[in-house]
């Protein structure tokens, strides 16, 4: 049975844990075709139906900048920086809560979890389609901001559980490309939506809202009988099968565990600089992920185009986007290498930042090109900074706090993506563009510390420079994660 926290109820993930360190113990030999058999099964259960959270999330994230230039703003009255705002108040629980969210999940399990969130921001995503004011509006940004924030970094926790380091960010890319599908598909929902206007009273820009948060709603039905829970716990395995999965897991960690919380624990996760680098890698080139999916629409149009045309113009857009993150990830994981690809994707957004900060000197297909550069970029980085952090922090405490922190305070990113296109600055956006182009280079440079931190420190524990931590007791021994001499970090 598992242990019963102060409130009586099972922690499924220490049980996970504890249940992969015994397996690991008693020797559980994988036959190799059943593994293969597992995995696929397992994939086919978990990443269609994150997929198409993510799709939903993302979509009911950033339509906003669909309806902007479908009338919102003169129907709503909205003056001045009404509009950054709007977009700035959305962040506010949506970084709060990211964090604690997984605390939450534990509690919950996650056929419960995932679930309620989609069904609640669904819902008020609809209701923005029927908002009288600038005030109703901000009430339901800050809304779909607390469900929201759970999402991401319980997906990454639960995947965690489920495969290996080296398996994990073809997967994270494959959850992005409902970010990536949504960026399109909204666009092209939007330019067929705008033909609704006027429809029982209602402008455009309110069937936007209406109709995505309802087939979000649907979606969020549908979870309740999709999503699995833990490995030990998953309905759609049968016991042979999910022997294969905790052991896999198992071996991945070499004994680096974390399943009591304690000071030493605490101060194993808080103060662990690994940590706070992702952070930074994260915040970094979340400035142009958001800022490409708030503000393309209306950089397009300002290229000359029409608003209907700017919407179909920003799909090709996101397919490049979608083509990098894929391209890149299954690089990643074939060379088991993360650094490189950082790089790549960050000279890449460089690029485009530049070429749009001197837009006035370069033609208008020059600057299209600059968006692909931008958006495509970011999304090879954006990714492999979230796997590459979940690949060196070990322990169930550890994963789901350290991926909530990265997430959660990482998107600080949103909060400056949406206060610096300024109206007052169009079409050039100097500060816009000249403070992306920084953001890109400050998560360059904390990737390259991060690089230099796991390679010193896997140099030190090849000589054996971490042996010493053998002769602690066994329980404090089996605790401490990532810190665990055996545990060897990846580039």
């Amino acid at each position: 049975m598992g242990s019963k926290d102060a409130g009586g109820e099972v922690d499924y993930v220490q049980q996970l844990e504890a249940s992969s360190v015994e397996k690991d113990n008693n020797e559980f030999v994988i036959d190799p075709a059943l593994e293969k058999k597992t995995m696929r099964k397992v994939d086919r259960r978990i990443l269609p139906i994150f997929l198409l959270l993510q799709l939903c999330a993302f979509i009911d994230r950033i339509n906003i900048g669909n309806a902007r230039i479908q009338g919102l703003e003169a129907d709503l009255n909205m003056k001045g920086n009404d509009w950054n705002i709007v977009l700035f108040l959305f962040f506010i629980p949506y970084i709060l809560l990211e964090a604690p969210s997984n605390v939450l999940l534990k509690r919950l399990r996650p056929s419960l979890f995932l679930p309620i969130i989609c069904c609640g921001w669904s819902l008020v995503t609809t209701l923005q389609g029927v908002t009288a004011s600038f005030a109703g509006l901000v009430v339901c940004r800050v809304l779909i901001g607390v469900f929201e924030a759970g999402l991401f970094p319980a997906q990454i926790y639960i995947m965690s559980t489920y495969y290996r380091r080296k398996e994990l960010q073809w997967r994270v890319s494959f959850l992005f490309c409902g970010a990536i599908i949504s960026g399109a598909f909204s666009g092209l929902l939007a330019y067929a939506i705008a033909h609704l206007d006027g429809v029982r009273g209602y402008s455009g820009w309110r069937w936007i809202f209406i109709l995505e948060g309802i087939a979000s709603f649907l979606i969020g039905i549908l979870a309740f009988f999709l999503v699995p829970d833990w490995p030990d716990r998953a309905k759609f395995l049968n016991e042979e099968e999910r022997n294969v999965v905790l052991q896999r897991v198992a071996d991945d960690r070499k004994g680096a565990t974390m399943s009591q919380w304690t000071k030493g624990t605490a101060k194993r996760i808080f103060g662990d600089v690994k940590i706070y680098l992702g952070i930074g890698m994260y915040m970094g080139i979340v400035v142009t992920s958001y800022a490409g999916s708030f503000f393309i629409p209306t950089i397009l149009r300002q290229l000359g185009w029409t608003s209907i045309k700017a919407q179909v113009m920003s799909i090709p857009v996101w397919i490049f986007g979608m083509t990098c993150a894929f391209t890149s990830s299954f690089v990643a994981d074939y060379l088991n290498h993360r650094f490189g690809i950082v790089l790549a994707g960050g000279l890449l957004t460089s690029i485009g930042y530049i070429i749009l900060l001197n837009m006035h000197s370069v033609a208008v297909g020059v600057r299209y090109f600059a968006v692909f550069c931008c958006l495509g970029g970011g999304f090879v980085v954006q990714p492999t900074i979230i796997a590459w952090l979940s690949n060196n922090v070990s322990g169930s405490y550890k994963s789901g706090i350290s991926s909530g922190m990265q997430l959660g305070f990482g998107n600080i990113g949103g909060i400056i993506a949406s206060n610096i296109y300024l109206n007052s600055q169009a079409p050039e956006y100097p500060l816009g563009f000249g403070l992306g182009l920084g953001m890109v280079w400050f998560c360059i440079i904390c990737a390259t510390a991060f690089f230099f931190l796991i390679w010193r420190e896997n140099r030190i524990r090849n000589a054996g420079g971490r042996d010493d931590r053998y002769s602690l007791p066994e329980e404090e021994l089996n605790n401490l994660g990532d810190d665990h001499p055996t545990f060897r970090f990846t580039y």
